[in-house]
This record gives C-alpha cells, structure tokens and sequence, in this order.
C-alpha cells in the first residue's frame, strides 16, 4: 500500500532539502562552470575543442555506466535491509569529498580531472535514486506529483542560489581567472554539505530490516530480489513502458545539462553577461516549471502532464538549433537587429520549463506505478534507465560532435525527445497504479 495520508511538513521539507543541495553541483561542476573549465581550459583544444568535448562526454558516460551497474543492486538491498538513509549518506560525503578535491587540477592535467569527475559524479548521481526512493513514503500516489515538484522547484532555488554567488564571486572562467575559478570545486562541496543537513535529522527510514537469508550475502540478496522482480515484470507492463520512455527522455536531458553552456559559448558565442542571465532565465523558468506542472499533475494526471512536458522539450530543441535562422528572421520579418546571443534566451526558457518540468513529472509517475517494500529498487530501476540513458546519450551525442561538430549534432535530442513520447503512450496510469496496490512482497 502507498502511504494513506501525508508525512509531517517537515519531512516533506527535509526530503527537498536534498534536491536544494544537489543541484548546486549539477549546475557548478556539470552546467554552467566546471564543463566549460574542462573543455575549455583544462583540455583547452582551441578552436574548436572536439577533444575536450569528446572527454567531458566519455568521463560522464564512465560515471554513468557505473550508476547503471549499481544503482538497482543497492536499491534491492537497501529495501530489504531498510538502510535506504545509510546509503543516501554515503553518497552524499563521496560526492562532497571528491567534489572538494577538483580545487587540485592544473590546466593539463586531463587524467586526474576526469578521474575525480566521474567520483564525484558517480557519487552525486546515484545519491538521485536513493533520495528519490523515499518519495512514496511522503503521501499519497496522487500527492506525489506535486511533492516532486516540491524538490525539483526547491532545486532550482538552491542552484541558483549556489551558481549566483559562484558567479559574482569566482569571475570568468579563463586560464587568467584560472587561480579563481578552481574554487568552484570546494565552493560546490561546502554548499551541498550544509544544505543537506536537514535531509538526515528529518527525513524517516520506514520499514523493518529482515535477517539475512541462511547462506546468502548482500551481493546474492540483491540479486536474488532484482530476479524475481525481474521474473515479475510481466505484471507491471506499465512500468516497463515508462523506464523505456525515461531512457530516451533523460538521454536528452543530459545532453542538454552538460552541453548547454558549452554550445552557448562555442555556438552561439555569447558575452559573459548574457552567459549570466542565461543561467537565471533557465533556473526562474526551470522552478515555474516544476512546480506549476507539479500542481497540474493532480488535475490531470501524471502521465499526461509528462507527455505534455515532452512536447515542450521539442519545441526547446528547435529553438536552439534554430538560434540563427530565428535571428536572421527577426530581422527580415520585424526588422529586429537582436544578436543570436540574446535570441538563444528564448531557447533557454523554453528548455528551462522543459527541464524542471518532465524531471519532476517521471519521478513522480515511478512513484504512482511502485508498490510498497520495493521503493529503494524501482526508483534503482529509474535510475538504471536514467544513467543508461546518460550513457548512450553522451557517446551519442559526442561521437556526433566530433563528425559533424556541436551546432547540428543537437538535433540528437529531437530524436531521443519523440521517441519518448511514443513509449509512453502506451502506459495505463490507473491500470499501473492498481497492480502497484495489490502487490504483496
């Protein structure tokens, strides 16, 4: 059974706090500073960096590929252990650590860049499934969506908050400003070590631990339950059709999470003021979105209000692939003299929606279709499909850039954007949700 009423406020909020945390690394190391640093300076291969970009995708993928491995191996574990909170912590100091530790890279020094970034991504990225894992427990399936765009609106918050101060206090990232900006490292680590405190006094590990079959390890336990799960599947067909949908989804997703700044500023060329207001624009846009698509899911549903938030996707890809042609027309059509720098904005609202929008809405349509005692390992499994999907998405795409380079290869993500909206339209919310109720572990 999912949880009959709603949990405490406060640990609704302590459960947030962690996305509030976290996106200060997603934006600091993976968005806005630390990949253009990479790419830029570090591998620093002007002028059209087809080799930095190339290593940024393939050190994320290595991360990824990782999660992929892990991620429902400790979820089936954590669920029959109820030690969901031990592992979220663990991540949690990984992710900080490694993070700290990116302070000691030195322009050239590619090995130990890429190294500490797939840690510390690793860490960060698993962290996503085992937090998320606790959704269900905070109320009722048709409460989730718009707890989950509680966090993912509470994220964008934090992120802002985070990358503003990183902004206005490390400068420009240059090998001049090179002595500054390697602070964003220690900068991220610290900020999402204090944000997530109220996470763990807050949030509950429910459930029991049960003793440990005779005989067996964790390693042959969390085999043994991913393989009837597995043998079981036949029964949550749609679950099966929304992981498929999550894969193509979240391939795009990533691409535009890793590669957005980068194509601003190799692409598009923008100033380092526009870089900024980039940045605000896609955080304001990407809260409005969580939240505002959160509240829509309980009036009409969660598998329509994703589906809606995948059309919106492709209409972002175009505006960014379409970045000149839109400029070129502004000023036939209107007479306009906009530089495509300021053009690209338009984009950025769109995918700013975009982003908080369909995050939000597929980890709380995961929630809808899990039954009780196997949390920690559906939303492994979401998270298996989440990181494969980062996986093939960033060799896609960088094996794509390095053929035909970064300003076309985008057009990637229009593919991966429609095919997931035809996996989803298979899925039968209500017909999920009623399996997900009389499971029985």
């Amino acid at each position: 059974m999912s949880a009959a009423r709603l949990a405490p406020k406060r640990e609704i909020f302590g459960w947030a706090m962690f996305d509030f945390a976290n996106q200060g690394y997603t934006l600091l190391i993976i968005t806005v500073i630390f990949g253009d640093l990479f790419t830029r300076v570090i591998v620093g291969d002007a002028p059209d960096y087809r080799l930095g970009n190339l290593l940024w995708s393939l050190a994320l993928a290595a991360s990824y590929l990782l999660v992929v491995v892990a991620n429902p191996l400790c979820g089936a574990i954590m669920d029959y252990t109820a030690s969901r909170k031990r592992f979220l912590f663990a991540s949690y100091l990984l992710t900080v650590v490694a993070t700290a530790l990116l302070y000691l890279v030195e322009p050239g020094w590619i090995t130990l860049a890429v190294v500490l970034l797939v840690i510390s991504n690793f860490a960060y990225a698993i962290g996503e499934g085992f937090i998320a894992s606790f959704l269900p427990d905070l109320g009722p399936r048709r409460a989730l969506g718009w707890i989950s765009g509680l966090g993912w609106g509470l994220g964008y918050i934090g992120g802002l908050l985070a990358a503003a101060f990183a902004l206005l206090f490390l400068g420009e990232v240059s090998l001049e400003n090179y002595d500054t900006i390697r602070w964003v490292g220690p900068f991220a680590a610290v900020f999402f070590l204090l944000a997530a405190i109220p996470t763990f006094f807050w949030l509950r590990e429910r459930g029991e631990p049960r003793p440990m079959p005779t005989g067996q390890n964790l390693l042959q336990l969390g085999l043994g339950r991913l393989l009837t799960t597995w043998r079981e599947s036949a029964r949550f067909q749609d679950l099966r059709w929304l992981l498929l949908s999550v894969f193509f989804a979240m391939a795009g997703v990533y691409i535009i999470i890793a590669f957005a700044f980068i194509y601003g500023a190799q692409v598009i060329g923008w100033d380092e003021n526009v870089r900024v207001l980039m940045f605000i624009t896609v955080q304001i846009t990407a809260t409005i979105g969580a939240l505002g698509f959160g509240w829509l899911q309980s009036r009409i549903g969660t598998r329509t209000t994703y589906l809606l938030t995948l059309g919106l996707w492709l209409l972002a890809i175009l505006a960014i692939w379409q970045t000149q042609g839109l400029t070129a027309l502004l000023a036939s059509w209107l007479g306009v003299s906009w530089e495509a720098q300021y053009v690209f904005l338009v984009a950025g609202v769109l995918a700013g929606a975009s982003l908080g929008s369909s995050q939000s809405a597929g980890r709380a349509l995961v929630g809808v279709l899990t039954p009780a005692g196997k949390q920690a390992e559906f939303f492994g499994l979401w998270g298996m499909a989440s990181k494969l999907a980062a996986v093939f998405g960033m060799f896609g795409l960088g094996l794509i850039q390095w053929g035909i380079g970064l300003a076309d290869a985008i057009l990637f993500c229009l593919l991966l954007f429609g095919l997931a909206m035809l996996c989803v339209l298979p899925l039968d919310e209500r017909r999920g949700e009623a399996v997900a109720e009389s499971w029985r572990d």
